[in-house]
C-alpha cells in the first residue's frame, strides 16, 4: 500500500514560521495533486494548497501571500512553507495525495496529521 509521513508541526510566536514536509512511499507507480488541509476543533477540515505534477498550485485566500506549496516529484515528497503565522493558523494540518499505484489502482490518500499551534 501507501504511506504518507508527515513532519514540521509544533508551536510557534504568531509572525513566525515553519515548514511542514509529507513524504509518501509504498507502491507507487505515480502522483498526482499533492495538497495541505487543515481542521480546527470544531471545524470542517479545509484545503489550504495543493500543487499539481506540472507544478500549478491553488491556495486558500486566508494563506495567499503566506504559504507557498512546493514539490519533489522525483521524491514524492511536499512542502509548505508557511511564513507570518497568525492564531487563526492554528489547526491540525493533513497532507493528501492522489496517488496511481502499482496495480493501476487510483488511491486519495491522507496522511496522520500534525499539529500547529500558533500563540500570542
Amino acid at each position: 500500500q501507501v504511506q504518507l509521513v508527515e513532519s514540521g508541526g509544533g508551536l510557534v510566536q504568531a509572525g513566525g514560521s515553519l515548514r511542514l514536509s509529507c513524504a509518501a512511499s509504498g507502491s507507487i507507480f505515480g502522483i498526482s495533486t499533492m495538497g495541505w488541509y487543515r481542521q480546527d476543533t470544531g471545524k470542517q477540515r479545509e484545503l489550504v494548497a495543493s500543487i499539481d505534477r506540472d507544478g500549478s498550485t491553488n491556495s486558500a485566500d486566508s494563506v495567499k501571500g503566506r504559504f507557498t506549496i512546493s514539490r519533489d516529484n522525483a521524491k514524492n515528497t511536499v512542502h509548505l512553507q508557511m511564513n507570518s503565522l497568525k492564531l487563526e493558523d492554528t489547526a491540525a494540518y493533513y497532507c493528501n495525495v492522489g496517488v496511481i499505484t502499482t496495480a493501476r489502482s487510483i488511491l486519495n490518500v491522507w496522511g496522520q496529521g500534525t499539529q500547529v499551534t500558533v500563540s500570542s
